[in-house]
């Protein structure tokens, strides 16, 4: 898939699983018993271990080996390139799951054209499941088109979710669920936001909420629940953004997003 006109959406989720089954794969290998952490972020709780740095390398690699022109954005390295073709890559996301041996990570490859992300894949690595959607294409699991959960009431629903890392964001995370909590069937907290979107899709939970995602943690998943059928986005009107990012099929999607407004999530204490 090298140089003439823009692939087609299928075109570019083909090569996004491809290198994030690579990507997975080398990870499993490479594992050790506890990763060596080399860099914290955030807070000393946020980290980064050695082998997010060589996985988003090897599949920057694979991006300029077959994607030459194209401009990448990573979790670890940033931004590079530019055009209209851009790659949105979290090489783990959920590493602390991964520095622990939980099972809940997963490596995340969008491609964004003109600025709308029309694929993706999310390697679940430790589950051996690998989500991909391409825009106007469906969600997918190996062979199996996914569809989310639908007709399901905000009290029947079960409501995934996750946290930050700083204690001003968990202060207000931990008022906002015992807000959430009481109305809903329960709450699951996985650790990956990209899993999470992903189980949307599959309707392994009926929606999800969560508040300071980065666009590399649900470019990809964000579009699979989508093309699963899920309503996508922030509060108020807005699109997904850092501030929050909910999914869930219509009609829980709107009875999630007005519980959550009054609840003021977007905030620090």
């Amino acid at each position: 898939m090298t140089g003439g006109a823009t692939p087609e959406p299928r075109e570019f989720a083909v090569l996004a699983a491809d290198i994030a089954r690579e990507a997975g794969d080398m990870l499993r290998q490479k594992r050790s018993a506890r990763p060596e952490v080399v860099q914290t972020k955030s807070s000393p709780t946020d980290v980064v271990t050695a082998l997010d740095r060589a996985a988003e390398e090897l599949v920057r690699d694979r991006i300029r080996t077959a994607r030459p022109g194209d401009a990448v954005l990573g979790e670890e390295g940033g931004a590079t390139g530019g055009g209209d073709v851009r790659w949105i890559v979290d090489p783990i996301d959920g590493t602390v799951n991964f520095l622990y041996g939980l099972p809940e990570w997963a490596v995340s490859v969008a491609v964004e054209v003109a600025g709308t992300v029309v694929a993706g894949a999310v390697n679940v690595v430790p589950r051996g499941e690998l989500f991909t959607a391409w825009l106007g294409g469906g969600a997918w699991l190996g062979g199996e088109r996914l569809r989310c959960n639908t007709g399901v009431p905000l009290s029947r629903a079960l409501i995934a979710t996750g946290f930050g890392y700083s204690a001003a964001r968990r202060v207000v995370q931990a008022e906002v669920l015992a807000g959430v909590l009481p109305v809903v069937r329960d709450i699951r907290r996985s650790g990956s936001a990209a899993a999470d979107l992903c189980s949307v899709a599959a309707g392994r939970v009926d929606g999800y909420y969560e508040r300071g995602t980065e666009y590399w943690d649900h470019a990809a998943g964000g579009l699979v629940a989508a093309e699963a059928g899920a309503r996508v986005g922030g509060l108020n009107g807005r699109p997904h953004n850092p501030d929050m990012t909910l999914a869930a099929a219509p009609g829980l999607f709107e009875e999630l997003h007005d519980l959550l407004v009054t609840l003021d999530p977007e905030r620090d204490a």
